[in-house]
């Protein structure tokens, strides 16, 4: 892989070069905007974007549905972590250095990467949890996904990573968030629907009834039928 990369003619590095020579271009604040956002920036805003969709899930999802959506938010930063656990082996095994180790002339925008450049972290960690947020809701996932391939952009913008290293990244978080998606939702969505059945975690699974009433799970109010709601009428 590092022979490869260092191949004049590699699509590879080409690529590297044209994004990467948008940094010399470029501001030197905006330099720093993106080492900042592709750094921390993104996989903040990955974290913020699955509480929103938690929240929204929680105040509008039904019965049926609440504790399922819930377990699948709970995956997404699981796959992440997972995802990351498996590339550990992956980048020992490749060994690929970082591209300024090899090519000359790239503006390098955050220093002290002397690590494995194959595959990116960063790149795993945000698709896996966009992924995995796709399956539980798929407007909140198509942001998620857009977020991930800024992510992958900024990586090689900022000097740090090939291009291939970002699609491996996408690849392996895609794949651990899809594969393990059935397993992880068998075992969770039991432990949310016992959190549900709580009369004070509940909330954290469901905050309305499905005719949008306030409603905390494990009360009457909740669990009469609707035949017996009609007799004490």
């Amino acid at each position: 892989m590092a022979g490869l990369a260092q191949s004049g003619s590699n699509p590879d590095v080409e690529l590297l070069y044209d994004i990467n020579g948008l940094a010399k271009d470029a501001p030197h604040w905006f330099d720093r905007v993106m080492e900042f956002v592709g750094e921390f920036g993104l996989l903040f805003a990955m974290v913020l974007l699955v509480l929103w969709c938690w929240w929204t899930v929680s105040r509008r999802a039904s019965a049926e549905e609440a504790a399922s959506s819930v377990a699948a938010l709970v995956w997404a930063p699981l796959a992440a972590g997972i995802a990351v656990l498996v590339n550990v082996p992956i980048r020992g095994f490749v060994e690929r250095p970082r591209p300024f180790r090899d090519h000359q002339g790239l503006e390098v925008l955050v220093s002290g990467k002397d690590d494995f450049s194959f595959v990116s972290d960063h790149a795993t960690l945000t698709m896996a949890m966009a992924v995995a947020l796709f399956v539980a809701n798929r407007r909140f996932g198509l942001i998620g996904i857009g977020l991930a391939l800024l992510e992958g952009f900024c990586r090689v913008y900022m000097g740090v990573h090939y291009p291939t290293d970002v699609i491996g990244g996408f690849a392996l978080g895609t794949a651990v968030a899809l594969l393990l998606s059935p397993l992880a939702m068998a075992l969770l969505t039991p432990l949310t629907r016992a959190v549900e059945r709580s009369p004070r975690a509940g909330r954290l699974i469901r905050r309305r009834s499905p005719e949008g009433g306030a409603v905390t799970p494990g009360t009457r109010a909740e669990t009469v039928p609707d035949t017996e709601k009609d007799l004490a009428a």
